[in-house]
């Protein structure tokens, strides 16, 4: 998925409302109290709750992670909230998602949580993490509160059950107003991951340099993954595949780009959390729509389909793969030419990643391939070198983006990483990037051969930078142009006009 460059608002205190309170209410306006009679009777006769949580796989590396940024910020209290659901609409909510620092420091995948790392008088942090208590069926508000309660949502795990499952000492997140008032009227350096949880953004004063770098260093800690993050990694990469091959034998009953999504999602849910991003199922001109992600066209033979997609496991690592597409399992020549220039645009970027390039390396050798080929083929108005100038990027008309992005627990991850670091920074052993060349020739421009007016291609892949150079973690993938004709053909079976039918 192509990376959109965007500022991000300085942080600012806002108004602290009730800690950890969810956007949806405990009780709609028309709910009645419950008589004292109903009361009294929901809250006996219960099962007590047996068993004991197992702890969390990774625990030994969500622990070092903690130790690793605790090592940053020697002496500082560091707050990390892992953020609350979000209105979907009215009193629905979307699918909670944690929060992905939080998650990368603890591995807990519940809502309202917040770790907070106070410093020891000797060195290093203790860690204290503060969730939902689950009072089982003792109060009333295990069937009375529609936000939380046990019989609306399903239970917490709990405070001592957390402190098993995830090796942190923990409190219940009712407490957590009076440490944070006690922190504000206090005297301790305290650095906050801004834009989570409005309560902890309200009841700390904004130090906005302060919690950026903290951001800063979060973001760079997961700039390179180690071996157990690249197997998880890979594990989601082979599940996209999955869901790709589930989209193509599909094919002979998919008349639009929703039923494309649609039968990608089934794949995302079952092998994974969910989509790591909204899927894009790019038919025809749509594919010149860089983050097309309406997907309400209608499939037509012939077409292109260019379909940006990936699963995000279980433990939120997400793939990022792009394939474009011919429906009837052949391009069209024109369709060819675009498509063979990206795929050599992107061969010489994958030829750039090596350790101790510049991270724009790749970004620079595709674009200089996708300005010659633009120039032999016609559209580029201008040669490919004075388009190559700084002072004119006449080939980004037709190529917007960047070729690479980082990927890990986020699609665009490591995103509150300082530039120097990131984006001018080298490529090390570990980093996990995207390389995704494309071409998007507007139906409406002029300087476009009319031929190859429509035409959008990209072609995406997830490699990993080793000691010597790259793995491509998703090259089992077919990409040469035959390869690909032959994977839709294989899958899809012989379709004619039936999507047109």
């Amino acid at each position: 998925m192509i990376e959109a460059t965007a500022t991000a608002p300085a942080a600012t205190a806002v108004p602290a409302p009730d800690t950890a309170t969810p956007e949806v209410p405990a009780k709609a306006a028309h709910d009645d109290a419950a008589p004292q009679a109903l009361l009294d009777f929901m809250v006996t006769s219960w099962a007590p709750r047996t068993g004991t949580p197992a702890p969390v796989d990774g625990l030994e590396h969500f622990r070092a992670r903690r130790e690793a940024i605790s090592k940053l910020f020697p002496g500082d209290v560091l707050i990390v909230p892992t953020g609350h659901e979000k209105v979907r609409a009215n009193d629905t909510t979307y699918r909670f998602r944690p929060g992905s620092d939080f998650y990368y420091l603890t591995g807990n995948l519940e809502p309202d949580c917040v770790l907070v790392l106070t410093p020891r008088a000797g060195a290093g942090h203790a860690a204290f993490m503060y969730v939902e208590p689950n009072p089982g069926k003792t109060d009333p508000t295990f069937f009375t509160d529609r936000a939380k309660g046990e019989l609306w949502v399903g239970p917490r795990l709990g405070v001592p059950e957390s402190a098993v499952r995830y090796g942190v000492a923990t409190r219940a997140l009712p407490e957590l107003a009076d440490e944070l008032a006690s922190l504000a009227g206090g005297s301790a350096s305290v650095r906050v991951l801004r834009g989570l949880d409005p309560a902890v953004d309200g009841a700390l004063e904004s130090e906005t340099e302060r919690d950026t770098a903290f951001a800063a260093a979060l973001s760079e800690l997961r700039l390179v993954k180690d071996a157990y993050e690249i197997e998880l990694l890979q594990g989601a990469i082979d599940a996209t595949q999955r869901a790709f091959e589930d989209v193509l034998r599909a094919l002979p009953a998919s008349k639009t780009e929703r039923y494309v999504e649609g039968v990608f999602g089934l794949r995302a849910r079952v092998e994974g959390n969910d989509v790591g991003y909204g899927s894009i199922a790019a038919s025809g001109a749509h594919a010149c729509t860089l983050h097309w992600t309406k997907n309400d066209g209608v499939l037509h033979d012939g077409d292109l389909l260019l379909l940006d997609a990936g699963v995000e496991a279980q433990t939120l690592y997400t793939a990022d793969v792009t394939r474009t597409l011919p429906l009837n399992g052949r391009f069209t020549p024109e369709q060819r030419d675009i498509y063979e220039l990206v795929y050599a645009a992107q061969e010489a970027g994958f030829a750039a990643c090596k350790p101790g390039n510049d991270f724009m390396a790749p970004n620079a050798a595709a674009m200089r391939v996708l300005a010659h080929g633009l120039e032999r083929l016609g559209i580029l108005p201008t040669s490919a070198e004075e388009a190559l100038l700084e002072t004119n990027q006449f080939y980004k008309r037709y190529s917007l983006h960047g070729v690479s992005h980082m990927l890990g627990l986020d699609v665009h991850d490591c995103a509150a990483a300082r530039k120097e670091t990131y984006k001018f920074g080298t490529l090390q052993a570990g980093m996990v990037l995207t390389v995704e060349p494309g071409l998007y020739l507007q139906p409406d421009d002029l300087t476009v051969p009319e031929r190859y007016r429509g035409i959008g291609v990209r072609i995406e892949d997830d490699v990993v930078i080793t000691e010597s150079g790259y793995r491509n973690l998703s090259g089992a993938f077919p990409r040469e142009a035959g390869a690909v004709e032959r994977w839709v053909r294989d899958l899809a079976g012989a379709r004619g006009s039936l999507l047109d039918g």
